[in-house]
């Protein structure tokens, strides 16, 4: 590889990382808002399937109501979030003696002067301390919120004229159907990922709910909505979920029992539903290595926080899609990829078959981009 093949890459990867850290005010939200446009053509395809929505609901009608479910449930999980969150600062007081009852306890069973350290150490712990990075990340979400919809809703409206851009731009048709079944795989892979996920996710976090209610744990709706939040992030955050809240009954209660039991309740459901449901439903789907996962969940958490965690996955899916289409990053894809397989893009097909494969890809590209142009 010649020298200036090497310094231009290096050039090419400062730029872009730090494009990524001093542009991440804009490029995050304009990311959660291609999300939420996927989200938002998901539920425009459930509606689809009630019969009488599909032949008498206009599109932009279905759009508006797609957005206005979306924004009804974000404005119910902040209105309970903002709720426990103020319970929860309202109770802290009354758990600080209990710091000296768990002291007391690891002296009687450790018997070491080491305790004496820790509880130096404790006498200045805070529990929300330990929340605040979340909690700033998803205040940053929040906030970010309106512009996040503005977005979706400038991309939605692109919709329309899209379809005729890119006729314009793709004078050959094998290249304008590669980039439909590109755009394809993408959409299917992001949204498969967030339905499965959002569904896992929920599903930890109602049974989590549930134990947590039984346990008698302060703010359990607090406490299953950051589980459902952490299961987002792939390995740690469910980990977190299952260690944040046994730490919290440890300082309510003031003792290991309880903490104990919700360790292992919370820390079962976490491994039924992430380690053999989860697998079953996602099965290859994402095609990523699981290493590839952690190092993408440790670059993108350095260079966006808890928010370039969550959505690490469904960046390095996409990456791994659009390398796989050039001969050049192809290569890398392999690497990116679980094991080594990988769809390089629509081969070319025999002569006396061409028309019609390329005739049915630029039908599929028509429908993905403007659904109302039907099948």
């Amino acid at each position: 590889m010649k020298i200036t093949n090497v310094a231009s890459f290096f050039i090419i990867a400062i730029a872009i990382i730090a494009a990524l850290i001093y542009g991440q005010s804009l490029l995050v939200p304009f990311i959660l808002a291609i999300l939420l446009w996927f989200i938002m053509r998901k539920l425009k395809m459930l509606l689809d399937r009630i019969e009488w929505v599909k032949e008498r609901v206009p599109s932009w009608v279905k759009t508006i109501l797609s957005g206005f479910i979306i924004v009804v449930v974000i404005n119910i999980a902040a209105n309970i979030l903002a709720s426990n969150i103020n319970n929860l600062a309202q109770s802290y007081p009354k758990y600080q003696p209990n710091i000296d009852l768990i002291i007391n306890q690891l002296n009687r069973v450790l018997h070491i002067d080491l305790i004496e350290m820790i509880k130096a150490q404790s006498a200045d712990f805070n529990i929300g301390a330990v929340l605040t990075p979340l909690l700033n990340s998803l205040s940053g979400i929040m906030g970010n919120l309106f512009m996040i919809i503005i977005y979706a809703l400038f991309i939605l409206s692109e919709e329309s004229n899209f379809k005729t851009k890119l006729d314009i731009l793709f004078k050959d048709k094998s290249r304008h159907a590669q980039f439909g079944d590109i755009m394809e795989k993408i959409e299917q892979s992001v949204t498969g990922y967030l339905g499965l996920k959002t569904f896992t996710s929920l599903l930890t976090g109602s049974l989590s709910y549930i134990a947590l209610l039984s346990i008698g744990i302060d703010s359990p709706a607090f406490w299953a909505f950051l589980i459902f939040l952490l299961n987002f992030i792939p390995t740690v955050g469910s980990l977190a979920a299952t260690v944040l809240p046994a730490l919290f009954c440890l300082l309510q209660f003031g003792g290991f029992e309880k903490a104990i039991i919700v360790l292992a309740v919370v820390g079962v459901i976490q491994i039924l539903v992430g380690n053999l449901l989860e697998p079953r439903l996602m099965g290859s789907s994402m095609n990523i290595s699981p290493l590839v996962a952690i190092l993408s969940l440790s670059i993108w958490g350095v260079l966006w926080g808890i928010t370039g965690m969550i959505l690490s996955v469904p960046i390095t899916v996409i990456m791994v899609i659009i390398f796989a289409q050039f001969e050049a990053t192809r290569p890398v894809a392999i690497m990116l990829s679980e094991k080594g397989q990988i769809d390089g893009g629509p081969k070319r097909p025999r002569k006396k078959e061409e028309n019609k494969v390329v005739n049915e890809n630029s039908r599929r590209v028509n429908q993905i981009i403007d659904p109302r142009s039907g099948g």
